[in-house]
């Protein structure tokens, strides 16, 4: 059974933090201080559980006024293919309701592009470079 949860404390933030270590800097090879930066304290941070192993994590957080910004969707290797980006994103995407939301923004590594095509996002920019990877620009007024 997987559960999702919205971040309440600073061990689940570390959960949060954890898989995206494993995910973006030792799978992809971002470099550290590139994936944790000063977002993180303000973000609101997602966690994907299942029993007491975190195995996905998001975070959002508000860009300007009625506009959100969802980064750093990851999920465990061994974890893929099980729906959990979408179980993640749909609860990044109530959140972002909830406060009063009416666009999300998100820069989607190009191979990932159709996963979220999928949920409703649009391509609204030409490829470019973040950490040394491939990205475009997406958005979903929601």
């Amino acid at each position: 059974m997987f559960t999702v949860k919205l971040v309440t404390t600073e061990e689940e933030k570390q959960l949060a933090f954890d898989v995206r270590k494993k995910v973006f800097v030792e799978e992809q090879g971002v470099p550290l201080h590139l994936e944790l930066d000063e977002f993180d304290k303000t973000a609101a941070h997602f966690i994907v559980q299942e029993d007491d192993h975190t195995i996905a994590a998001a975070r959002v957080r508000e860009v300007s006024p009625g506009v959100g910004k969802i980064e750093r969707v990851c999920v465990l290797k061994e974890y893929r293919g099980k729906r959990l980006g979408i179980l993640i994103m749909e609860q990044v995407e109530k959140y972002a309701v909830e406060y009063g939301w009416k666009k999300l923004k998100l820069n989607a590594q190009s191979y990932a592009i159709p996963f979220y095509e999928k949920l409703g996002y649009i391509v609204t920019s030409p490829e470019f470079l973040d950490a040394y990877i491939p990205h475009r620009a997406m958005e979903k007024v929601i």
